[in-house]
């Protein structure tokens, strides 16, 4: 349905473009983004690389497990359908951490493989469980300590201080997933 919907804003365009003597722009356009998103990936393997390599090492090391114990009350609390020491628990708690630290797109992966894990817990295939509701709303709303991915693009843009927008970060992220997993709850009582 998304691909549908971005061919059709994608497609709308162009053909307004056509008519309207704007088609060589179009094209500039798309040809200095599409570089601008390469050199965008590039910059930003470096980070990526290294959480991906902390968390591997973590993972292996026990310290995810032994972080499980310690966040297993709250995980218990918010995902109560999600049996002790289910394999989605440990990918629920990489993820957390992965987004906490900024490191947002390397945990789209592990956010990936809970859901997995979480849908195999799933009786209607059709429908997300409560526990997926609220493994999304937590994974978009996200709590950020240190939003690196934000941090790197404004010290490549020459900001003075990069890291000024750290506190503000915490108190945002921090209200909007108190108030969605408030939401979630709630809602999960009346369906």
């Amino acid at each position: 349905m998304l691909n549908t919907i971005w061919f059709l804003l994608i497609s709308i365009g162009i053909i307004y473009s056509i008519f309207n003597g704007t088609l060589v722009e179009i094209n500039n356009v798309i040809l200095q983004e599409a570089q601008e998103g390469v050199m965008f990936c590039i910059s930003i393997i470096g980070i990526m690389s290294f959480w991906l390599g902390i968390m591997n090492i973590a993972e292996e090391s026990g310290l995810l497990k032994k972080l499980s114990l310690g966040l297993r009350p709250i995980i218990r609390f918010l995902f109560p359908e999600i049996p002790k020491d289910h394999p989605a628990e440990r990918w629920i708690i990489m993820n957390l951490i992965a987004n906490m630290f900024g490191v947002g797109n390397g945990a789209t992966a592990f956010g990936l493989k809970a859901m997995k894990e979480m849908n195999s817990l799933n009786r209607n295939k059709k429908r997300a469980t409560n526990a997926m509701c609220m493994f999304l709303v937590i994974n978009m709303s996200s709590v950020q300590l240190v939003p690196l991915t934000v941090l790197k693009i404004r010290y490549d843009y020459g900001s003075v201080n990069p890291s000024e927008i750290v506190g503000p970060g915490i108190i945002a992220t921090s209200i909007s997933t108190i108030v969605g997993i408030l939401a979630v709850k709630f809602l999960e009582e009346r369906y």
